[in-house]
Parts: structure tokens; C-alpha cells; sequence
């Protein structure tokens, strides 16, 4: 048996350096999810913005429609989809790097996740702390910026990272447009050796530790901001 397990993974990732579809996989996952992330927290902190100015002052009712539709459309179609409508609808007729056109595309999914994240921290302040802001003589803006947003953001921290996490995993259908990722490379090493066990047993590893880690920091975030509240 033994002699098996070593010879099936000298076979799947020894021969012909067969890690290293797993090790650049992982790599162009971990770009996407960061790239992905940094572009939905633009696309839902304004989303959030807009949204709570309209809520609270009745202004900007055209591009508080926009985010309307724009939250409904994302969140009601499965990632997948919207990501081959941009590779082969959008971008169809023009030659653009896949690994782009992905974080794009994920990147404009979790904006409308983060979008609401964002909105319910900013909703979660007490409505005085806004009355005081402007009692004090602050401005509308002046007072997002002074004192609703530093105490939203600290309240929805561990939501984004947990987000972050839901978009790592989500990542892995970036094969669909032939970007080899970290499952798409576990594919290919399957498709050489014909032998599925193992490849795609280690890049489901390799995605499991990596959710551990970062559920590990959430947990540690969590705690720290926890003792922070009780001071």
C-alpha cells in the first residue's frame, strides 16, 4: 500500500516537476482574490455611500437606482456566469488577459456583497451620532468621515474577512475561461496522469489550510476588538 501512496505521487507531482501546476495555481488564485478584494472594497464602500446618502437626504435617486440594479443583477445570478459573460460577451471581440478579465469579474461579484456589509455598519451607529456630528457644526460628510465610518468600519472588519475567505474558494471556477488557477492546475495534472485521487485531494488541502489560516486571523480579530469594546 505504501508503495502505492509513493509511487502514485511521484507520478502526479514529481515527475516532470508535475508541483508546480499546483505551485503557479496557487499563486495566480492568490492574486485574484487580492486584486479581486481591493476592487470590491471600491465598488461597496461607494455603492454603501450613495445608498446611505440617499437613504438619509433623498439625494442622488439616479445613481442610488444604478446600485439598485446593480445589487440585484450580481446577487442574483451565480458568479460563474457573469464570469464567461465578460470573458466571452464583453471582451469576446477583443484580446485581453484572462487573469484581468477574472478579477474584474470577481472583483464587481464581491462588490456588491461588500456593498452591503459596508451599508449595514454604517446603519449599525446609533442614529445620534449622526445628530451630534451635526449639532457640533460638522457638515454631512465631516460627520461620515469623523465619526460614522471609523465606527462602521471597525464593525463589519471581521464580515470583510470572511468575505474574503467566501472569494477565495469562489475563485476556483477561473478555469472556465482556461486560467490555470490552483484548480485548474490540479486539472491538468489529472488530465497527464490520468489519475484524479490525489491532484485534486491536494489542491483541496491546499484551499483548506488556506481557509484555516485566514478563519484563524478572523477569530484573532475578532477577540482583539472584542477586549477593545469591554475598555
Amino acid at each position: 500500500m505504501f508503495e502505492d501512496f509513493k509511487q502514485q505521487f511521484i507520478l502526479n507531482f514529481v515527475s516532470e516537476d508535475r508541483w508546480r501546476y499546483l505551485a503557479n495555481g496557487l499563486l495566480v488564485t492568490l492574486k485574484l482574490t487580492f486584486f479581486a478584494v481591493l476592487l470590491g472594497l471600491i465598488i461597496g464602500f461607494t455603492i454603501a455611500i450613495i445608498r446611505n446618502v440617499h437613504d438619509n437626504t433623498g439625494k442622488l435617486k439616479f445613481l442610488n437606482f444604478l446600485c439598485n440594479v446593480y445589487l440585484t443583477v450580481i446577487r442574483g445570478t451565480p458568479v460563474v456566469v457573469q464570469l464567461m459573460i465578460i470573458y466571452f460577451v464583453i471582451f469576446g471581440s477583443v484580446r485581453i488577459d484572462k487573469a484581468l478579465t477574472a478579477i474584474l469579474a470577481f472583483g464587481i461579484n464581491s462588490g456588491a456583497y461588500q456593498a452591503e456589509i459596508f451599508r449595514s455598519g454604517i446603519q449599525s451607529i446609533p442614529r445620534g451620532q449622526m445628530e451630534a456630528g451635526r449639532s457640533l457644526g460638522f457638515s454631512y460628510f465631516q460627520t461620515m468621515t469623523r465619526i460614522i465610518m471609523p465606527q462602521a468600519l471597525k464593525n463589519v472588519i471581521p464580515t470583510l474577512l470572511n468575505e474574503f475567505i467566501t472569494l477565495l474558494k469562489e475563485t476556483s471556477v477561473a478555469g472556465y475561461i482556461a486560467l490555470e488557477d490552483l484548480t485548474k492546475g490540479g486539472d491538468i495534472i489529472r488530465s497527464r496522469t490520468y489519475s484524479a485521487f490525489m491532484p485534486l485531494i491536494a489542491v483541496a488541502l491546499i484551499y483548506l489550510v488556506m481557509v484555516l489560516i485566514l478563519e484563524r486571523l478572523v477569530k484573532m480579530i475578532e477577540r482583539r476588538l472584542n477586549k477593545n469594546d469591554k475598555r
